[in-house]
């Protein structure tokens, strides 16, 4: 009984990172293709720190790919939603 709101609450931080780390995805486009994103709104810095702490493990160990493609973003979501499924089969 008393691990369904621990469950919830983990649940709940996960899908908070991912929200976060797609809401960083969805900047950097924005970016690369002209929209000004200002660097100095408080949230925006707080997405940006957030998933940057979150992907900076995965691209050390894996290297960014001809073009620019970043693998560490989809990596963390793969990850993130792993963890996911496991919490909920606990």
């Amino acid at each position: 009984m008393l691990l369904a709101p621990v469950k919830s609450a983990l649940s709940l931080l996960i899908w908070l990172l991912m929200m976060i780390l797609l809401a960083s995805i969805i900047i950097s486009w924005l970016r690369a293709f002209g929209v000004r994103v200002p660097h100095y709104h408080p949230l925006i810095r707080a997405i940006e720190q957030t998933s940057e702490a979150m992907t900076r493990p995965i691209r050390r160990a894996v290297p960014t790919v001809g073009g620019g493609f970043d693998f560490a973003p989809m990596i963390v979501l793969i990850i993130l939603s792993i963890l996911q499924r496991i919490i909920a089969g606990l």
